[in-house]
C-alpha cells in the first residue's frame, strides 16, 4: 500500500470513528467487482450498446415490452447470480459495529442485503420484485417470475393478463416516493456521508450527497473517476472500492 493511500485510509477511518450518524451512498461501481455491468463507464457501460430511451424507458416498457425484456434479461441474470464482494461486506460490518445507520443505493441488485446490511433504501427499486401496472396486484413468487424471464418469456399477471413490470425506476419515471422521503430523512441526519462506487451523474439521487454537505456533513468519496463533489470532500480515493473499503473497515476494527 502506498503512503498516500495509507494516509487516506487512516483519515477515512478516523472520520468514521468520530461520526455519530454515518450514511453510505452507493452506485454501480460497488457492484461491478461482483460481475454486474454498469451503465456509463467509458469502455464497457451498457449505454454504449443500447439507447436507454429505446430499451429502459416507461415508453419502451409499454410499447415494446419484448425489447424491454430482451434488454433486462442479461442484467437480471447477472444480478440474480451475483454474490456480494468485499465492499458490500465491509459496509455490512460497519453497520453491525454501529457506525453505518443507513445505506442509500442506486443499485437494483440487492447485494447489500445479501451481504447482511439491514437498513437499505433502494432509490431505484430492485429487480427481484414485480407488480402489474394494470390491476396493481403484486405476485407472491418473484423467483418463479425471474425463472420465466430468464427462460425467454415475458411475464404476465395471473389476475388480469397484463404484462408484469419489475419494481425498478425507468427513464421517464419518478423515484419511488417512500424511498426518496426516507433517503432525504437519513441524509438530513448524517454527520458523515460516504459515497462508494458512484460517479454522481444520475439525478435526483446524486443530489443527496450535496444535500448532506449543505447540512454540515463530512464527505468521504471512493470512486474510480472524479465526481462533482470531490472538491468538497474530506477524503477522496480514486481506486477500487472493493479493495479500499475493506482496508478502512479493518483499520476501524483494529483501532477499537
Amino acid at each position: 500500500m502506498s503512503t498516500s493511500l495509507l494516509n487516506q485510509v487512516e483519515a477515512a477511518a478516523t472520520l468514521i470513528q468520530q461520526s455519530t450518524y454515518m450514511v453510505v451512498f452507493t452506485g454501480a461501481g460497488i457492484s461491478t467487482p461482483s460481475g454486474i455491468p454498469d451503465f456509463r463507464s467509458a469502455e464497457s457501460g451498457l449505454w454504449l450498446k443500447d439507447d436507454p430511451m429505446q430499451v429502459a424507458s416507461a415508453t419502451a416498457f409499454r410499447e415494446h415490452p419484448e425489447r424491454f425484456y430482451n434488454w433486462l434479461r442479461p442484467l437480471l441474470e447477472a444480478s440474480w447470480k451475483a454474490l456480494p464482494n468485499p465492499a458490500h461486506h465491509a459496509i455490512a460490518q460497519l453497520e453491525e459495529k454501529g457506525f453505518v445507520k443507513a445505506v442509500l443505493t442506486q443499485n437494483i441488485d440487492r447485494l447489500h442485503q445479501k451481504a447482511g446490511s439491514r437498513k437499505v433504501i433502494e432509490l431505484h427499486g430492485a429487480t427481484s420484485q414485480f407488480h402489474c401496472p394494470m390491476c396493481r396486484s403484486v405476485p407472491q413468487d418473484s423467483q418463479l417470475i425471474i425463472e420465466e424471464i430468464l427462460g425467454g418469456s415475458i411475464p404476465h399477471c395471473s389476475r388480469c393478463g397484463g404484462i408484469l413490470k419489475p419494481d425498478i425506476t425507468l427513464y421517464e419515471e419518478a423515484l419511488p416516493e417512500k424511498a426518496w422521503v426516507a433517503a432525504c430523512q437519513e441524509t438530513s441526519q448524517a454527520d458523515l456521508f460516504l459515497i462508494a462506487g458512484s460517479s454522481l451523474d444520475v439525478v435526483p439521487a446524486a443530489s443527496l450527497p450535496y444535500q448532506a454537505y449543505q447540512h454540515g456533513s463530512r464527505l468521504i468519496i471512493i470512486n474510480y473517476s472524479a465526481t462533482y463533489l470531490d472538491r468538497y470532500a474530506d477524503v477522496v480515493i480514486h481506486q477500487n472500492v472493493a479493495e479500499v473499503l475493506p482496508l478502512i473497515t479493518e483499520k476501524v476494527s483494529n483501532r477499537r
